[in-house]
């Protein structure tokens, strides 16, 4: 019974500070839709998400007959909970003596550092279906003003993005680079003294601005500025034919067209080198003939991804684990953190002379609605 009880208290004492350790390290799960998250599930489950459909106002006549609403018809997006990691870590008997006197030992908070860097990458990972983007390619935004975010606010205001909950996740350099401005700095232009005092920018403009080490970086294809469209390519299909180019169009991509202000992500790709067609998203705004010339952007340049985003751009799911032991063969505990949203679970099991644990998480992430975000391109 001792035993038992003190395995229990071990686990509890890990699973305490590893929940911890994710409230630190697990910036992007804060910010993203993760309101669908309160059931147990097993891998490969899927969660649907309804996203509203646009409503048209119409002029009233009263009737005998009503009117049909058939139309509004919200869209449902489902999120697969595909994603099922570990991260396992051993005490010797000295250790977990120590774990049960309070001393956690470092390699428990690496473990879970490790899940949550890798829910971070995930989600910032998504940024190759967001079709809108600023700033320069190679140049670490915010060196002088503060004219990519502005872009960036711009264009979520034209994609009709809701004013509240926005957010701007930038790297280290891009952050070093906005802090230097008086707007970051100066506590008459930024209305407090954060800066300054902790080094943080904070709520500002509108949005919420955070720096996260995973700002991942995108290398664009080779297609040159030589190529162009072929046959038919209606206004509103997805799929849109090439001709004429020397290089290869990769996924995430943005491409323009000659005439069409909208910038398209390439979602998928025929050939390479030269690329014979793309699938776009969103679909054509207008049709293309043989004649409007295909530009990539950044083509054959790496540039980091810094985002400005809508919450409900992208959704998260962690769930905890539905029939975690079913034989009861081993000692498992699981629990929810109700910052980060993640659902952890420490598995435990005795080896040779040592302990095995085994911190793991199942959970989806998807861009739900591109529309609401938008690259701010960076170093």
């Amino acid at each position: 019974m001792a035993n038992t009880n003190t395995l229990t208290q071990a686990v509890q004492q890990l699973l305490a500070q590893g929940l911890m350790a994710l409230r630190q390290m697990a910036v992007m799960p804060r910010f993203v839709n993760r309101a669908y998250e309160t059931m147990s599930g097993e891998k490969m489950s899927t969660i649907d998400i309804n996203i509203p459909s646009a409503i048209t106002a119409q002029a009233v006549s009263p009737s005998y007959v009503a009117p049909d609403d058939a139309g509004v018809v919200p869209t449902k997006v489902s999120i697969t909970l595909d994603q099922w990691w570990e991260a396992p870590f051993f005490l010797n008997d000295k250790e977990m003596l120590e774990v049960i006197g309070g001393t956690i030992p470092m390699q428990a908070s690496e473990a879970v550092k490790s899940l949550a860097n890798k829910v971070d990458g995930h989600l910032l990972a998504l940024y190759a279906q967001v079709y809108s983007a600023v700033g320069t390619v190679g140049a670490t935004p915010f060196q002088t003003d503060l004219a990519p975010f502005l872009d960036a606010d711009e264009k979520l205001n034209n994609q009709l993005a809701p004013p509240d909950n926005r957010y701007v996740a930038i790297n280290a350099k891009a952050k070093a680079a906005a802090m230097s401005l008086r707007a970051f700095q100066d506590a008459s232009f930024r209305g407090d003294q954060a800066g300054i005092l902790r080094g943080d920018i904070g709520e500002k403009l509108g949005a919420f601005w955070f720096m996260d080490q995973n700002i991942p970086s995108h290398t664009a294809g080779t297609w040159n500025g030589t190529g162009t469209t072929t046959g038919t390519n209606a206004a509103g299909q997805g799929v849109v034919n090439l001709t004429g180019g020397t290089g290869s169009i990769l996924v995430g991509d943005i491409v323009t067209f000659a005439g069409d202000e909208q910038q398209y992500v390439a979602s998928a790709v025929t050939g390479t080198g030269p690329t014979t067609a793309i699938t776009v998203s969103p679909n054509l705004a207008s049709a293309k003939s043989a004649t409007e010339v295909v530009t990539l952007l950044g083509a054959s340049d790496t540039y980091r991804v810094n985002l400005n985003f809508h919450r409900d751009a992208f959704a998260l799911v962690s769930r905890p684990f539905a029939a975690a032991d079913p034989m009861g063969l081993g000692t498992y505990q699981s629990a929810i953190d109700p910052v980060s949203g993640l659902a952890l679970r420490l598995e435990v099991s005795r080896q040779h002379k040592r302990t095995r644990f085994s911190y793991d998480i199942l959970y989806g992430v998807k861009c739900v609605r591109p529309e609401l975000a938008c690259r701010i391109l960076g170093e």
